[in-house]
Parts: structure tokens; sequence; C-alpha cells
């Protein structure tokens, strides 16, 4: 069996005597292959991302069951760059400002070309690799023309491939030039079969191959929803370390004018444009805009995590996260009270210490494959926690009956939302969140690995 993805089980780092060090990742992923066994003969095909990584390959150095592609740093910029994260994401999250972007000008056909390329090394790869016969699941919108291209070479292969994104509604996907569209869905259609976290992206695959491509053909598709693994969540947000980060929340946080204990809005996010942080900033603005009494009683607790910071308009969206946040401190704050306690340095354990500590989780973002958070912090949180989520994150197919539903452009019905949540009652609370973490737990890693691939072989 082989599983193929950009970022890899493991990365390297070159230290300072010149010798290399490795680091294990962690993820879905990597717990969900975990549950097949050390000795089912798998291999992971995966991109080398930094110098570490492609000195690794020079050297000859691997571990087990991890075989690093050493694409040329500049190809795989233009793949992961140029367009998985700058066209790919934007179309299946909808995020094109359409008066100014896209454009598909003579740029963006040498990326494509890049992309062709860095399709076809991880194509070339698993059919060097794989066993007469062999299963082979490719991973996400980074590999979209793999399956395809695999099938050309080893027919005899059973393909996969997960999608871990939404998927784009024909009337955004046919925002892509037509050839490079038809290359994406007849890369897609070489897999036997595509997962997708939810129906709604299913069925927007779908409807897109019926629209383009003239139907599915012979692939199959199902819906795999990734859960939480509550068994490590629960015990890493016990350990030492969390402790230690949950007496540091609670200093910053402080108390209320009553003596008693501030109640917590909490979010954990990566500096996402989908994530929706400003607009969860603004909601959280309009609450004690509207609601005075919540004024020095409650804090927003907001882990905003920068990512893609090599992207402008990316570095954008974080300085905005953080001037946002700036201007409510100094609008609301007094003496004795922080309104947002904001952290942008990434901290598993202050994460968990954060989940542990909230009354109310938002998670609002305006598109959102699934969002793990979702079900992280109830699986986590002491008290039971009220789930503020957007309609349009994929876990809201899952745990809408329990969570507190909100339009993610609206600032001010999400106002309202945060009103509701940090009024429910304790108990109310605590029912809810017990199952959410049901409903959230329900196909933890290795089982919805295991699923796809019985579904595969099936």
């Amino acid at each position: 069996m082989l599983v193929a993805s950009n970022r890899g089980p493991v990365s390297y780092q070159v230290e300072e005597d010149g010798s290399l060090t490795a680091k294990r990742g962690g993820g879905g992923l990597v717990s969900g292959l975990s549950a097949i066994g050390p000795d089912a003969g798998a291999l992971w095909v995966c991109s080398a991302l930094s110098d570490g990584d492609r000195e690794a390959v020079r050297r000859g150095v691997g571990e087990d069951g991890v075989r690093m592609l050493d694409v040329p740093a500049d190809v795989h910029a233009d793949a992961y760059n140029g367009i998985a994260n700058s066209v790919l994401w934007f179309v299946h999250h909808m995020l094109y400002q359409t008066p100014l972007e896209p454009v598909f000008d003579a740029e963006f056909r040498r990326q494509w070309a890049s992309y062709e390329r860095f399709n076809r090394a991880f194509a070339e790869a698993l059919a060097e690799e794989a066993a007469e016969g062999a299963v082979a699941i490719v991973q996400d919108y980074h590999l979209t023309l793999v399956p395809g291209m695999l099938r050309e070479l080893r027919p005899d292969l059973r393909i996969g491939h997960f999608s871990h994104t939404p998927w784009a509604p024909p009337e955004y996907f046919r925002m892509l030039p037509d050839d490079v569209a038809g290359q994406i869905l007849r890369g897609m259609l070489g897999a036997d079969r595509l997962g997708f976290l939810t129906h709604r992206w299913a069925d927007a695959f779908t409807a897109c191959c019926e629209a383009f491509a003239g139907g599915l053909g012979g692939t199959r598709v199902g819906v795999h929803g990734l859960g939480a693994d509550a068994d490590f969540l629960r015990r890493r947000s016990h350990e030492a370390d969390v402790d230690e980060r949950m007496a540091a929340l609670r200093e910053e946080i402080g108390t209320g004018p009553d003596g008693g204990a501030r109640r917590t809005i909490v979010r954990v996010d990566r500096t996402e444009l989908s994530k929706n942080i400003v607009r969860g900033l603004l909601a959280y603005r309009q609450l004690l805009e509207d609601r005075p009494e919540w004024r020095e009683r409650v804090v927003h607790v907001a882990f905003a995590y920068p990512s893609r910071q090599d992207l402008a308009v990316y570095r954008d969206y974080t300085a905005e996260v953080q001037r946002l946040a700036t201007e409510i401190n100094a609008r609301y704050g007094t003496p004795g009270w922080t309104p947002v306690v904001l952290h942008v340095k990434d901290d598993f354990a202050r994460s968990l210490a954060a989940y542990r500590l909230a009354d109310v989780a938002l998670v609002n973002p305006v598109r959102d494959g699934m969002n793990l958070v979702a079900k992280e912090v109830p699986v986590v949180s002491d008290e039971g926690c009220a789930l503020v989520l957007s309609r349009e994150a994929g876990a809201h197919e899952e745990l809408g009956e329990d969570a507190i539903t909100v339009n993610p452009y609206d600032v001010v019905g999400t106002a309202r939302a945060l009103h509701e949540a940090l009024s429910m009652p304790a108990a109310e609370r605590a029912e809810r969140s017990k199952r959410l973490a049901a409903a959230a737990t329900a196909l933890p890693p290795g089982r919805w690995f295991l699923d796809q691939l019985d579904a595969l072989r099936g």
C-alpha cells in the first residue's frame, strides 16, 4: 500500500555541525496510516520541502517506509504556492475578489506546467515503487493530476484520492480555463474511488463532472468525515506543559468585577483567509457594543497562528487581525481587563489549554473542508463549551444539531450567537458539549483511513 502527499511524516534539519536531525510529524494522516500496522508494507511518497529534506535525499538518508522526492525548489514553489495555494485553494474556498482576480495569463501557464511536472514526479515514483495490484491513496488538491497519470503508467493498481478541502460548485469551478478544469477532473477520475469529507463536497465534485466531463465514468465517490482523536487529545491535554499554559492564560484573562472567573470565547486558527478571523473579531466588537453587560466579564482568547506568510495576501491578513485586536483593546479595555488576548506564535500546548478553558468556541470559516478545531474543543473542554459554528464548515454536517449556527458573513448575527452561547445555562452547555464530543469522535483517524482502504479494496 502506498500513500502520496505533498507533506510527509518526517522532516529534516541541517545542524551547525552538518549533521541531520529528523522530526516526526503529526496529524490525522499520520495517525491514520499507523492504524494499518508496521507489517503492512506501506510506503509514503512525499515532497522534500526544506533544505534539510533535500540534503537528506542527496545523502541517501531516510526513514523506513518513506520516499522523499527532491523536486527542484523552483518547480515546487510554482506548483505549491503558484497553483495549489493561490489558484486551487482559492477556487475551492471561493476566495477570489472577482473584479480583480483571477488572471490566467502567461505566468499562470508557466506555473501550471510546473504543477504538471510536480504531479508527474509523484506518479512516476508511485508507479516505480508499487507492487503488482497494490493500493495507492493520493492526498489532496496538490496532487489532483496524479491518479490519471498513474493509471496510464500502472493500470493494474487500485487508486484512490482523498480531498481534504471543499470542492467548488460548477458555477465557480468553471472560472478555471477550460483545458485546466478538464485536466483536473480527468486526473481525479483516473482513480477507482474518490473520498470527500462531506456529502456537500462530494455532490459538488459530481456536479462538476456531469457539467464538464460527461459524468463520473467508472469512478466511485464516497464520504469519510475525519474525526478527532479523542484518546490522544484527552491524554495530551492533561500533561504538565498544558497545565502551565492554563495557569498563564488564567492570569492573562483575569477576574471579573465581582472577583469571579471571566467567561472565555476561544478560537484557534491559522491566519488562513478562509478562517474568517477578522469577521470573528468584528462580531466580538459588536457584542461588546450591543451588550455592554459583558464588558469586563468576558475575554476573547484568539490564537491566530501565521500561515503561508510567503504570500503577500496572507501577510496582509495577519496584520489586519493584529490591528483589529489592538483597536478593540484600545477602545474597550480597562486597566484590569484586556478584551482580546491574541497570540500569534504557534503553541500546541497553549491551544489545548485554551480548549480546556473554553466556555464558548467560535468557529466561523467562510468555507472549510471540515475544521477539526470544532471537533477538538468539545472533546477537551473541562466544563463543556457552547459551539458557535459556521454553516459553511464541513463539520456543520455532523455537529450542526448541537451547535449555534451562524452565517459567517453576518457580523451582527454572529454577535447575537455569541451572546446566546455566553448566556447558555451550564447544564445545557455541558449536555450539548457531550453530544458534540460523541459526534466529533465517531470516525477517528485510524478508522477514517481504514474505511477508505476497505472501500477501495472492495
